[in-house]
């Protein structure tokens, strides 16, 4: 018991998963006493027996893969646009100090703006179909990996790259080799990237859209069916749970070296970049 209460003490798996257990229990058990006992109204509040079956309505009559298909695509679009533009971009910005105090001006105020503000002004500029979604989303992810990727970037340590000059490197391949050695920590912000989608890829399509997890439970708000609504809202937790576990995986797989549950910056990537790196110059 001891050991639960010490700081920063590491527990065992089991430990783990039986916390995550107890603590979800909880919550369901708080949800049926709230409910049995009709301490909430069943309109604001239903029963949890109800909204398993609207799952499964969801399931079989609202195509709720399909609308979980269209609410990813429309985050991988401007995820993958994100991307392109922010990681250049970046790594500009960290290597020259002209470009990060002519764009900087500009995206630390964006950072902290409420990207719901900006909703009316993407209808006028886009339209409200497909095209506002995606650039909506865009936006709402876009400054923040910039800032993940110029802090990254400013992380590679000096010697890394006088080795790279040492050992013959131009500009571009000190560019590069920056890119290398920070892309393990950017990739790993990339999971909670993708949760500021899931939670923009809602409000953008309560904005005339006729597919997605965000239309599904405003559909099911307009007809009062609440049940419904809270089966969606519970899919939609399941389902970014789901690609964030991808990502997870993903990232142990590409970046072994790496734990997922350290900081970004690890010496480890710097190293073993200065390695591929020599080993790179005596091989030529």
């Amino acid at each position: 018991m001891e050991r639960l209460f010490a700081i920063r003490q590491e527990i065992s798996r089991r430990t783990r998963l039986t916390l995550a257990f107890l603590s979800w229990g909880l919550l369901v058990l708080i949800w049926i006493v709230l409910t049995h006992w009709e301490i909430l109204p069943p309109f604001s509040l239903p029963h949890p027996a109800g909204v398993i079956r609207a799952i499964v309505r969801l399931w079989t009559e609202y195509d709720l893969l399909g609308n979980v298909f269209q609410s990813w695509w429309r985050i991988a679009q401007a995820f993958f646009w994100c991307a392109v533009i922010a990681i250049p971009l970046g790594l500009l910005m960290a290597s020259f100090r002209w470009v990060h105090d002519l764009i900087n001006p500009v995206a630390a105020p964006m950072r902290s703006m409420p990207i719901t503000a900006f909703l009316p002004a993407f209808i006028a500029l886009f339209g409200m179909e497909e095209t506002m979604k995606v650039a909506f989303l865009w936006f709402g992810m876009f400054f923040y990996l910039l800032a993940v990727v110029v802090e990254e970037a400013n992380r590679v340590d000096n010697i890394l790259l006088e080795t790279a000059y040492t050992l013959g490197a131009k500009r571009r391949h000190a560019l590069w080799l920056m890119f290398r050695a920070s892309f393990p920590s950017i990739f790993g912000s990339f999971r909670i990237l993708y949760d500021i989608g899931w939670t923009y890829v809602i409000l953008a399509e309560m904005v005339n859209a006729r597919k997605g997890v965000g239309y599904m439970v405003e559909a099911a708000r307009k007809v009062l069916d609440f049940e419904r609504v809270y089966a969606g809202i519970i899919a939609i937790g399941i389902a970014a749970f789901l690609f964030r576990w991808l990502l997870t995986f993903l990232e142990r797989r590409l970046f072994p070296w790496r734990r997922v549950s350290r900081p970004a910056s690890e010496p480890a990537a710097a190293v073993g970049a200065s390695a591929r790196l020599k080993a790179e110059a005596h091989g030529k």
